[in-house]
């Protein structure tokens, strides 16, 4: 039996069960607050009652730790080589948020063996149920492994900010996407909020602007989820380490956050999207399927 054929029975296998709503938070270039946001974003869901881990995906940095003030005792690699399980690797944060670091164990998951693939894709497929969404923070870019996960994910949400550098670099990632081989327009919702914006309107302007060349060349679809506003209280929580809808809930950033949150939750009502789980999702990364 080869790999794909042993991962197609391991996704079968978990139809039955509950599956987790993955959502890949994504950005053209580095520094335009994706990791904060979905930090922000998962403390809100944990506030309407969802059950919320984020997988940092972005290799070589730790952002979601340093934020999260906690240093991890184990990441994925542990899960791969050391045979661990899901629940060891996870490191709870505030609020219960769950988090789980990637290390360099996801980008070396395409040479393993057929058995060491079925351990870890079954390991996975378990967050589904202790879990209802699922935040995967790639890096930032257009490198191959952030397309990897943008490709296997049904649900991105694209960070931008009115800098030309982050609007061309958007652009390009999208672009990116949509010449990749297995990228398939009806099955991904891509989803664009506008950061660091002085008012509403601009980031309004900034999601026009964009979506107006993505819809003239690339003809991809993107709906706007709404803006984060530019905010010295979230720039001092980011300071303290703190997410700054814990420390400051009832800042101008927070509130954005959770209108984004409760736009996000009453999307998944409206649109009914199949919740693909996280054993689909990394299998299609692995075999492409």
């Amino acid at each position: 039996m080869d790999q794909a054929q042993q991962l197609r029975i391991i996704k079968a296998s978990q139809q039955n069960r509950p599956m987790a709503r993955v959502i890949t938070v994504t950005s053209g270039k580095g520094g335009v607050g994706k990791s904060n946001t979905a930090i922000n974003l998962a403390i809100q869901f944990r506030k309407m009652g969802k059950r919320v881990i984020i997988l940092d995906a972005d290799f070589g940095l730790a952002n979601i730790e340093i934020m999260f003030g906690a240093v991890p005792k184990h990441n994925l690699c542990d899960l791969i080589y050391q045979g661990k399980n899901i629940k060891e690797i996870i490191t709870w944060g505030p609020m219960e948020v769950g988090f789980i670091s990637g290390g360099s164990g996801i980008a070396g998951m395409s040479n393993l063996g057929s058995e060491y693939l079925s351990y870890i894709v079954q390991n996975l497929a378990e967050l589904d149920s202790i879990t209802d969404i699922i935040l995967v923070d790639t890096g930032a870019g257009i490198s191959d492994a952030v397309l990897e996960f943008l490709v296997a994910s049904g649900e991105i949400l694209l960070i931008t900010t009115p800098e030309p550098t982050s609007i061309t670099d958007s652009y390009s990632l999208l672009k990116a996407l949509h010449r990749h081989p297995r990228f398939k327009e009806s099955d991904t919702k891509i989803k664009m909020i506008s950061n660091r914006v002085e008012k509403e309107q601009e980031g309004e302007a900034l999601y026009n602007k964009l979506n107006a060349v993505v819809t003239r060349y690339l003809k991809i679809p993107m709906t706007y989820l709404g803006c984060i506003p530019q905010d010295t209280q979230l720039t001092r929580a980011v300071m303290q380490q703190m997410p700054v809808s814990l420390q400051q809930p009832q800042a101008k950033s927070s509130k954005a956050f959770e209108t984004i949150a409760n736009r996000l939750l009453g999307i998944e009502e409206t649109e009914r999207q199949p919740k693909r789980g996280m054993a689909a999702f990394f299998s299609h990364i692995v075999t492409g399927r």
